[in-house]
């Protein structure tokens, strides 16, 4: 796996609401925000889905995701690009809804999306657009 380097956390966390891609089996693309992520570790993201509808359909079909960041005030903006694994039990599971009910305990917490960070680029215009950091 990759790890994220510490610009592209700190962008990353500086990013709410977060918007996120997938694609079907069939390669349709959905984008969506999340206002829950969370940074596991150097390699590893955690997305809540509380309110997923297509974006569940789609990581069931393909577990492929494409998160972006932008920092206004550094001006940098990095493509996380990632595959992620799905639960609604288990350890992993049950940290995200402790998390999920810590900020807003009406929240439903239906199931938790761990990213393995697989591929970082850099997102922002210029020479270095598109260019792949990690």
């Amino acid at each position: 796996m990759v790890k994220m380097p510490a610009d592209v956390k700190e962008t990353l966390e500086k990013q709410k609401p977060v918007p996120i891609a997938t694609a079907s089996k069939l390669g349709v693309p959905n984008v969506v925000f999340v206002g829950l992520l969370k940074i596991i570790d150097d390699e590893t993201l955690m997305i809540a889905d509380n309110f997923f509808y297509k974006t569940a359909q789609n990581l069931e079909e393909n577990p492929k995701i494409s998160i972006l960041c932008y920092n206004g005030e550094t001006k940098k903006s990095f493509q996380i690009k990632g595959t992620v694994t799905v639960s609604k039990e288990g350890v992993d599971y049950e940290a995200m809804k402790s998390w999920v009910h810590g900020v807003n305990n009406k929240l439903p917490a239906k199931a938790c999306a761990m990213v393995k960070v697989t591929e970082i680029y850099n997102a922002m215009w210029g020479p270095s657009a598109g260019k792949q950091i990690a």
